[in-house]
Order: structure tokens, then sequence, then C-alpha cells
């Protein structure tokens, strides 16, 4: 106990006082709970939402108010839950001053519905994303992913819950209802009249740590619980911030309660994993049954360790909200022991010998991927995974004064090492299957993955926001089998294609239901989506994919190209210039996969108003081998 009071001692010491003003209502106001997301109508298998994106005004610090963009006008947006097997069609519509870009992160969408980050849907249009929900059950969420301004269009508050249950999960008689609680961390900045410091205007290309700690958009709440088992959803939607959580009861402060997690990014663990400590990064999820009858009558925090990652501690970074424990049950469903084992992990087969690695690394004041930016539009696709196959990838930080949380689209993966850091695979980790992994300082990881079902384009970048949106972010072209013998109705391969990009409405059409917003025109477009026949055989493709690949050998050959597929790594841990491509007996169709021209992505741009150039006045220093930069620039994007 003596030793975690110094620990928390020496963070205290450490802090930076406040870069906001001062906030004094530490535990006084409760928690907000999104509200459920509604469909305004349903066709057969899908069922059909629209979500507005608009300014409010919400107040932080008590009599001030701050200019937000919500889904629906709320921060963070309405929460879906969705049953496996349903589709659905969600209409994104823009009231906004700036464009947007929609990402279903943690769910295998066909390209174009994907929120690739120049398919972007201007102030006065809409855009339909056609949503599978055909995977196990877990906890996704969805966010913004326009190009140049995804953290201040995150940051300003578009990002929500998007959860999935299936009949498996349903079986396991875990906490639900009032006992099943999504929790969204943030940490953001504030200025002198209460208003959000704007990460963009002030030029800020590093991280925004943030100073107030906010749970679904209130700092530092409470939650009034029972004393039983609680399911909570944890998700890091902070643009920088990383965070290791443990609880303490008010009566027993320096001894840490235990609780379970049960879930990670991808669904359900193998089994449960009893912990004491959380670490979440940006973007990832962790589902955790917290069992607060020992407890009743009292007080139970949630804490942060402080010298997270590279992550600057302020006064009031060390608390994130608290948990007041009442005396009665009022109700026991879901309430029982934990089962032993939770589900089979479709874990992919094991593979020796690294297929690709990627540096994650500031060189001259840029941030990068193998030496490649999203800026470079003819070098960015850097890997092309054959449809299907499974492949190790090393992720190295290269930059070893930050930390980058890497996201990988369209695919679940398996961390299988983490290595030259102060940390192992963490123990739930190893039953987990994700979609995002921390890379902390100085950390070299390995992840193993199917590539699919699908073809087409997608991407792969670091999920601090800020580094994203100075472009530490490539893609990858999973290349489509001419002898899979599975043809499909519709391809999907093109993120930009034209057929589903954002329409231009009239307001008046909005309010009065007419044009594109009729009853038979909203019928219209989801009968149009089920004719695609996009997702309703997705377990049939991955049956075929898994059979596929039985019966294929791989080799690895080099070729000298910096944006081919990904570079490869030497025995030392170093990473060259050359890409590293598998190859394979299958037969790969050239015309079918996505060629990253530059005709395809400057017309994107030309779309777009918000396809971004950035100038820098005045000076950076910066310490490109990994020490933290200390700016003075003035970013411009026009």
């Amino acid at each position: 106990m003596h030793s975690l009071l110094l620990l928390s001692l020496f963070a205290l010491a450490d802090a930076k006082g406040w870069l906001s003003p001062v906030y004094q209502n530490f535990f006084e106001f409760p928690l907000p709970v999104p509200p459920t997301a509604k469909p305004v109508k349903s066709y057969d298998n899908i069922d059909y939402y629209e979500i507005d994106i608009k300014p409010v005004d919400i107040e932080i610090y008590p009599g001030k108010k701050a200019r937000h963009v919500g889904y629906d006008g709320i921060v963070p947006g309405p929460t879906f839950r969705m049953q496996q097997g349903r589709e659905a069609v969600v209409r994104f519509i823009n009231h906004a001053d700036r464009a947007n870009s929609v990402h279903l992160h943690g769910s295998y969408s066909r390209a174009p519905f994907d929120g690739w980050a120049e398919d972007t849907t201007e102030p006065g249009q809409y855009k339909d994303y056609y949503y599978p929900n055909a995977q196990a059950a877990r906890t996704l969420w969805y966010h913004d992913h326009a190009v140049g301004h995804t953290a201040e269009n995150a940051y300003y508050g578009q990002a929500g819950f998007y959860i999935l249950e299936d009949a498996q999960k349903n079986a396991l008689n875990l906490p639900s209802g009032n006992y099943d609680i999504p929790l969204a961390l943030a940490a953001k900045r504030y200025n002198a009249d209460g208003t959000l410091w704007d990460p963009e205007a002030n030029g800020e290309t590093t991280s925004v740590f943030g100073d107030v700690i906010q749970v679904n958009g209130q700092p530092w709440p409470y939650l009034a619980v029972e004393p039983r088992k609680y399911l909570f959803r944890f998700l890091d939607t902070s643009i920088s911030r990383s965070f290791q959580l443990y609880a303490e009861a008010d009566k027993k402060v320096g001894t840490r309660i235990p609780f379970t997690v049960i879930g990670s990014d991808a669904g359900l663990l193998a089994s449960p994993v009893d912990t004491t400590q959380l670490d979440i990064s940006m973007a990832e999820r962790w589902e955790v049954v917290f069992d607060f009858s020992a407890y009743a009558g009292q007080n139970v925090t949630l804490k942060n360790t402080g010298k997270v990652g590279a992550d600057d501690d302020f006064d009031g970074t060390d608390r994130v909200m608290r948990f007041v424990v009442g005396n009665s049950v009022s109700d026991t469903k879901g309430n029982g022991p934990l089962p032993s084992t939770l589900r089979t992990v479709p874990m992919p087969p094991p593979k020796t010998g690294i297929d690709r690695s990627y540096e994650f690394m500031r060189s001259n004041g840029e941030w990068q991927v193998n030496g490649v930016t999203w800026a470079d539009v003819e070098d960015r696709v850097i890997a092309k995974p054959q449809r299907g196959a499974v492949e190790l990838w090393e992720l190295k930080n290269g930059a070893g004064g930050w930390t980058h949380p890497i996201h990988i689209h369209l695919i679940d993966f398996q961390i299988i090492s983490r290595t030259d850091g102060d940390r192992g695979v963490l123990p739930y980790e190893k039953t987990a299957l994700k979609d995002v992994v921390w890379l902390n300082k100085n950390e070299r990881v390995q992840v193993l993955a199917r590539y699919g079902p699908w073809d087409g384009l997608y991407m792969f970048h670091c999920h601090n926001l800020i580094h994203e949106d100075h472009d530490m972010m490539a893609a990858l072209n999973v290349t489509h089998l001419t002898d899979l013998g599975y043809d499909e109705k519709t391809s999907f391969i093109d993120p930009m294609d034209t057929k589903y990009r954002a329409k231009s409405f009239k307001p008046e059409d909005l309010t009065n239901r007419d044009g594109d917003f009729e009853n038979s025109k909203i019928e219209e477009k989801c009968k149009m989506f089920q004719d695609l026949d996009a997702y309703k055989k997705a377990n049939e493709v991955e049956e075929k994919l898994v059979e596929y690949w039985k019966t294929k050998s791989t080799l690895v050959t080099k070729v000298s190209s910096s944006g081919g597929g990904g570079s490869s790594s030497s025995g030392s841990g170093s990473v060259s210039a050359s890409a590293t491509v598998v190859s394979s007996s299958a037969s790969v169709s050239s015309g079918s996969s996505v060629t990253p021209s530059s005709t395809l992505v400057t017309s994107a741009n030309k779309a777009s108003s918000t396809s971004t150039t950035k100038t820098t006045s005045s000076s950076t220093k910066s310490d490109d081998k990994g020490g933290k930069s200390k700016t003075s620039t003035s970013s411009t994007k026009k």
C-alpha cells in the first residue's frame, strides 16, 4: 500500500497544474448516458436511421457555454444497439460548417461505406452508409474520419457508441439493461471563457493531452450504482491521451479493487481475465465486469496512474469518475458468477516469418509510416495483401518520445508479441482479437490477421488524431483473387465509387419529408442496398477464403520500392526502405485491385472543399528520433 501511495505522490509531483480554468466540481454532476438511436423505418432485413450532424452549445464549466458539433446535437452521439443479422443504413446529414466522413470503427464495412478520408460529406449534403452487423457481438464506435480534420471534428464531439449483440453472448447472462453502461473517456482543454481550446486554430501538430477528463461528455462525473455486478464498456475517445485505469474504495485508499475483463475491440475474450489495472489507448475498447457487492454504502473512485506513456500529467488527470454505491439491489438478473469460458475466439492460424514491417516515426517534422505520408498520393498504398491471406505484420514505434495506437481498418488481429518496451502482451490481450494496438514508447509489436473478407482499399494509421491529421496514415489494397471460385454480384473495391458518394439536399425536403426523404424514396434506397447483396453471404465468403488458403503456399520476395507492399525487417529489427510483398500460387487479378492512381485521389480532393494544404510559418524544433517537439508554428489549412 505504501508503494502505491508513493507512486501517486510522485505522479502528483510531476503534474503541471492546469491549462484550462481550474475545475471545482469534481464528482458533483451525474454521468450522462447517451440515448439509444431509433430507426426511422425498416425495410425487410434493413433498419434505416437518420443522424443530424449539427452544432450544439454545452455547459462544461457551470454558467459557461462551449460550442460543440455532435451527432444529433449531443456528445457523445446516440448509442446504436444492433442485433447480429439485421443490416443497417444510416443517413448522416451534415448541418455543420465543415466537411465530415463517418467511420464505423470495428466493422468490416465495404470500402465505399468505411469512411475513406477523402470521401467527405460537405455542409448541406448527406451520405447513406450501409453496415453489415454480421460480426460477433462487440463494442464498436462511430466517429469522424475527414481528411485533415479528423482530430478537430472528433474533439468537438463527433463520436458515439455502436453496440452489436448476438445470441451467443446474450446466452451468457451477463449484466444487461441498466447494468450495461458505455463509458466514453475523453481529455480536453478549455479557454478562460469556457470554450474549447481549438487545436487547429492554435497550430497544434503533436498532441492534445488535455487536462479536463470527461466521461460521456461530463467532467469527472459520478454514477449511482447498486451493490452488484455491472458491465462497463470502456472507449477512449481522446485524440491524444491514454489511460491506465484502476479503482479504489474511499475507505481503503492505496488498495486496488480487482475487476474482470471479458471483451476487447472485436468482442468476447476466450475466458474472463481478472486484473487491477486496465491499459487503454485512443480508440481501444474493453468490456469490464465490475462487482460492487463488497462496497455497499461506499464511494469507489476510478483513477489514472499518471506517467502514462508520453502523456503530460495535470492536477486533475489522476482521477476519472466516481461510483456511489447504494445499499440495495433491485434486480438480480445478470448478477451471477461469470462463466469460465466465454467463447471460442476465431484466431488466425499460426504463422512464422514477418510478412511486412512498418515503422511509425517522425522525420523532418512529419509524421510518417515507413517514410510515407498520406499526402504522398502516388505512394501511400504501402500494403497489398491478397484477399483472405494470413499475414504477420510487425509494427514499430520509431518515435521514442511518443505513443502510437495503431488501427488497421477492415480486419481483426491477434497480438502475437510486444518487445523493446517495458511490458509484454498484457494478460487480457492474450486471448483477444483487436483492431487497435497501443505502441508505447519504443515498442515493437507483431500482429497476425486474415485480410478479408472483402477486397478493396482501406486505411491504417495512428489513432492519435493529431498525428493522423498530419499524415501518419497509409493505405492497404486487399487484392482480388480470380480463382477463388466465388463471383460477387457487385464490386465494392473503390472507396470513392461515385454511386455511393454524398448528395446535396434541400433543407425544406428534410423538414417536409419530401424529395430524398419521402418514405417511398427511403424504401427505394433500402431496396437498392439490399439488391447489392453486399453482406448477406459474409460467412460463406469467409469459409471459402479459409478453404482457399489451405491449399496455397506463400513466399516472401523483396522489391525495391518505398511504397509497394511494406518495408521488410532485418534480423536486427531495423527497418529498411525495401518493400516486402507476399506472393503465392494464388491468381491475383491486377485489373480488379484498386490502383492508387493520382487521378482517383486528386479528383477526390477536387470534389472536397476539405482538401488540405499545410503551410508552416516560423520554426519547429523537434527531435525526430523520438523527443517531443517544441513548436512555434502556425499551421494553415485551406
